[in-house]
């Protein structure tokens, strides 16, 4: 049956699977939207920006594991996609962008709303498509989608051009894709597997290293079984948090720059550090230099071009977290390490993660807290980039696995509330919270449109403190109190929503948290609460920019000259 080539890719997109895709027509779409009515088994989400269309496809994609999809038309649409797209390549996350191109005989004459969007985001996916033939854009598919979700998952682009949607060619799609050079290693070395058994059966002061691809993997359970039968203590990236139960006596939190005192004081006395599904970004080391000194250590990651990059490795395994656990923890002897965790607890109580509790003001971190009592620890949580993120991650406790959604390698601001659509559009039955401060949620803001549309219950919590709070905390501590461009003039947040047909409140007590998050709660659909915090609040602890994780500012007041 010949097809077009509009037809051709929602076939396609059907026959992988793909139920929602997140987009914004133009010119150079027109083709493929007025085809979409053909295909109801595709739900399309309208945004209102195409930043808001890649993140949403993002947070659907890491809150259900599938691959999302956005689209976008050629130019100005494509562009908009960029930031998008870089946030899923930097954590790993499996999206497929759409965008379409000019017509074929107007590529490379600078053609209106023309760009090279395959050179544009060739640094930032793991593959990329310019379709010149109507009868390669089955396989085209099929390879992106296998791109997207095999090995270490990251984004694929396809462009398409104009006149490729109208052309006709017959429709097959294929069965498998045959791309040699980029199957995944999956099964670790079984040589380097003994190695890595021998140096945790043997260590004493051992310690693991969680990242996102224990929850890529889904080795929430191997992961548990290696812990509790050699008793080791587990620490977690940002984006390795809800990996690993944090109420679990094994549990010491988030290492790094605002990770927990004991958490990094664990690193630094370690003798093995088992790093699984992580990359040793610069956030979690700090000081490479410094960084776990007396300690081995076993790297185990699907992607090669991770282990030896950024820090030293003395097992390296190659191989899929989930896989390479299984195997390992056959060889793992049940251990005690009495000593160790004597430490361990001695420190945490020595150097509790607290925050101040009798100023007059509203703490944003009795906020997060509160969220967490109401919730139960149920929801997922979906957060901007900067304070209102730091506080989310160290003041919610996440017992559920796959419950917190950020964007942890670009630290892209904006991301929060499309992330959190997408999440909740792909998860109706969740919870879905949005952690967002005043700064970064203006950025997409106008996916408020979007979420009454398309009528998703997303609860938006603003932590309002009237700065763009990161920026201006590293002004105060290393540049003597010198807030330039980070004080905010932001809008009324409730009537905003309100205008948009949100119901909202703005908060300034103590007193009236519970009460607003348990209103929110009982709406049917979104809701907006505005906190009021206390403007120069801080996130701590901190390890200052240069310094080791030892090196940590634990509490208010304490500053640090750079």
């Amino acid at each position: 049956m010949k097809m077009t080539g509009a037809q051709i890719l929602c076939e396609s997109l059907v026959k992988e699977g793909v139920e929602v895709i997140f987009g914004l027509p133009g010119g150079a779409v027109i083709p493929l939207y007025d085809t979409l009515p053909q295909y109801p088994q595709l739900r399309h989400i309208l945004v209102r920006h195409e930043q808001g269309a890649a993140h949403a496809a993002d947070g659907y994609a890491r809150a259900t594991g599938k691959v999302g999809v956005c689209m976008a038309t050629s130019g100005p649409g494509a562009t908009n996609l960029v930031t998008g797209i870089a946030n899923a390549h930097l954590d790993s996350v499996p999206v497929v962008a759409i965008t379409g191109q000019v017509v074929r005989s107007l590529i490379g004459k600078d053609a209106f709303q023309e760009v090279d969007i395959t050179g544009i985001t060739l640094p930032i996916t793991k593959h990329n498509y310019l379709v010149l033939e109507v009868g390669s854009l089955a396989k085209v598919v099929k390879e992106a989608f296998y791109l997207a979700r095999n090995g270490r998952p990251s984004p694929v682009l396809i462009d398409i051009p104009r006149d490729v949607f109208i052309e006709q060619a017959e429709f097959h799609y294929p069965s498998k894709v045959d791309l040699p050079s980029s199957k995944p290693t999956l099964q670790g070395h079984p040589t380097q597997i003994k190695k890595a058994a021998k140096l945790i059966n043997e260590a004493q002061r051992p310690l693991i290293i969680a990242g996102r691809g224990v929850i890529i993997s889904g080795a929430y359970a191997e992961l548990k079984q290696l812990a509790e039968t050699a008793q080791i203590p587990v620490v977690t990236t940002l984006l390795g948090i809800s990996c690993f139960p944090e109420s679990h006596i094994l549990s010491f939190g988030m290492l790094g720059m605002h990770g927990t005192a004991y958490a990094n004081m664990a690193v630094e006395a370690a003798d093995l550090i088992i790093a699984v599904g992580m990359r040793f970004g610069d956030r979690a080391t700090c000081k490479v230099s410094a960084f776990a000194p007396h300690a081995s250590i076993v790297h185990i990651d699907i992607d090669p071009a991770e282990i030896g990059k950024n820090m030293r490795v003395d097992v390296p395994i190659v191989g899929d977290v989930k896989l390479v656990l299984n195997a390992l923890n056959k060889l793992i002897i049940s251990t005690e390490h009495i000593d160790w965790f004597q430490q361990l607890d001695d420190w945490r109580k020595e150097h509790p993660l607290t925050f101040v509790r009798d100023s007059e003001g509203l703490p944003p971190q009795f906020v997060i807290r509160k969220i967490y009592e109401v919730t139960q620890g149920e929801a997922i949580i979906v957060t901007g980039v900067g304070q209102n993120q730091m506080w989310a991650a160290q003041h919610y406790w996440y017992n559920k696995p796959n419950s917190l959604i950020s964007s942890g390698g670009l630290g892209a601001m904006g991301f929060e509330l499309p992330a959190a659509m997408g999440a909740k559009i792909g998860c109706p039955d969740n919870i879905v919270w949005c952690i967002a401060g005043d700064g970064g949620f203006q950025m997409t803001i106008q996916e408020l449109a979007t979420i009454v549309q398309e009528k998703v219950a997303v609860k938006i919590a603003i932590i309002n403190n009237g700065y763009l709070g990161m920026v201006r905390q590293w002004q105060q501590l290393f540049y003597k109190r010198r807030y330039v461009a980070t004080p905010l003039a932001g809008p009324d947040f409730v009537k905003v929503a309100e205008a948009y047909g949100i119901p909202g409140l703005r908060v300034k007590r103590k007193e009236e948290v519970v009460s607003a998050i348990e209103q929110a709660m009982e709406e049917q659909g979104p809701f907006l609460i505005d906190f009021m915090v206390e403007p120069e609040e801080n996130v701590y602890p901190m390890v200052p920019p240069g310094a080791a994780l030892a090196e940590i500012i634990e509490e208010p007041g304490k500053e640090v000259a750079v």
